[in-house]
């Protein structure tokens, strides 16, 4: 069997659902949730994520769905492909990484690419600098500058490899066999590794000094973020950790954001445009990623139909805002009410949560950032590449 129909087999080997897993300028709560004038539109916003996606990728003249998987599709990766077969029947994280990665249609992994091409071609060439009128372009979009979505998408994906490596002195019964577990690990690191080295190399091709150093600092950046992460995941049986929403807000760039809005930055290098295009496409990919990882720390507690065994994170902006004007003692306390026999009851804690201010001032915020981002777009010229960034923000932050 090829590696090619061994993905497209792929979601039917791991199964039908996954297992579940176990410093820039920050205005005030009150600057923040005093914003009464949301920019979106329904009217101009596309019924569904999918529609916008695909619209998007028609523009662009990519199919973006799977770019991070070419290199997935060489011989060095197919051995490691097949032998993660093995892992089905654990509860390894490689599995719901790998599944999500063929077979995602909702959440679209591969929409940092997509919006480093967007905005590509959104800007258009250099008008002060014709040094880049001999590149390749199609579709309004330079070769290096579709070379560096896919570099953006290598890293993103090897990321999400990475962090699917297993804590194994917390492993349980339940998780699978430990030898299966050890062997998992060693395929994520692996993969991940095949998948940052690739991107190192396609970097280098660039010849761009300035992008070079752009996209290691977002590395950099990646991993700090992670670090803290990892330092305030809270498990089931302890009390989450009182970091606030500006705390929050840090981190999250550092993990979320700053691969994206480095990465706009660094198209617009490549197009040899000014410092201040590039700060605007900075500025765009920040928020706009700060929006989508808010969106996303909302779903919990906004889908119509919720498992009540779902967990949720309990450093999610929802929980911390929610922490934030409730106070930390009342908060601890209403952790307590929500521990049955050592475990923490979500169901019980998510209603908790709905009923305070956590929910809507979230739902504000990232308002906030896509109103911030639509800002950083008016700096570009209307075309249907900026439609389809604005469309992406409307999705996004749109709760109704």
């Amino acid at each position: 069997m090829s590696l090619r129909q061994l993905l497209l087999r792929l979601p039917g080997y791991f199964g039908a659902s996954a297992p579940p897993r176990r410093l820039w300028w920050s205005p005030s709560l009150d600057t923040i949730f005093s914003v009464v004038s949301w920019r979106g539109q329904s009217s101009r916003s596309p019924a569904h994520w999918n529609q916008v996606v695909s619209e998007a990728e028609k523009i662009v003249g990519y199919p973006t769905s799977f770019m991070s998987l070419r290199c997935l599709l060489s011989d060095e990766l197919s051995n490691i492909a097949m032998q993660v077969r093995k892992l089905v029947g654990t509860q390894h994280p490689l599995l719901t990484t790998a599944r999500g990665l063929v077979h995602d249609s909702q959440n679209n992994l591969q929409l940092r690419g997509l919006v480093v091409l967007l905005i590509s071609k959104a800007a258009g060439p250099s008008s002060v600098d014709a040094s880049c009128q001999n590149y390749d372009m199609v579709s309004g979009i330079y070769s290096c500058q579709r070379s560096l979505a896919e570099i953006t998408e290598l890293i993103h994906t090897a990321l999400l490899v990475h962090r699917g490596i297993v804590n194994l002195n917390e492993l349980q019964s339940s998780d699978g066999p430990l030898k299966d577990m050890q062997f998992g690990n060693k395929i994520a690191i692996l993969s991940g590794d095949f998948l940052l080295a690739n991107a190192c190399n396609g970097l280098a091709l660039l010849q761009n000094t300035k992008v070079v150093e752009l996209l290691a600092s977002a590395l950099m950046d990646l991993v700090q973020g992670v670090y803290h992460e990892n330092s305030t995941s809270a498990k089931e049986n302890r009390i989450t950790d009182d970091i606030g929403i500006s705390t929050w807000k840090e981190q999250t760039f550092l993990s979320h954001g700053a691969l994206l809005a480095k990465s706009c930055q660094a198209a617009m290098e490549l197009a040899k445009h000014d410092a201040e295009v590039q700060d605007m496409a900075f500025q765009y990919g920040k928020h706009m990623a700060m929006s989508h990882k808010i969106n996303s720390d909302l779903q919990p507690f906004i889908k119509e139909k919720t498992s009540d065994s779902l967990t949720f994170n309990l450093n999610s902006a929802p929980v911390v805002l929610h922490q934030e004007f409730l106070g930390r003692d009342l908060w601890i306390k209403q952790i307590g009410e929500a521990q049955e026999k050592g475990r923490l009851d979500y169901a019980k804690l998510r209603e908790t949560i709905k009923a305070g201010k956590g929910v809507t001032s979230a739902i504000d915020l990232c308002r906030y950032h896509g109103n911030k981002a639509l800002e950083a777009l008016e700096s570009f010229p209307p075309s249907e590449a900026r439609t389809a960034l604005e469309n992406i923000v409307f999705a996004v932050t749109r709760f109704s």
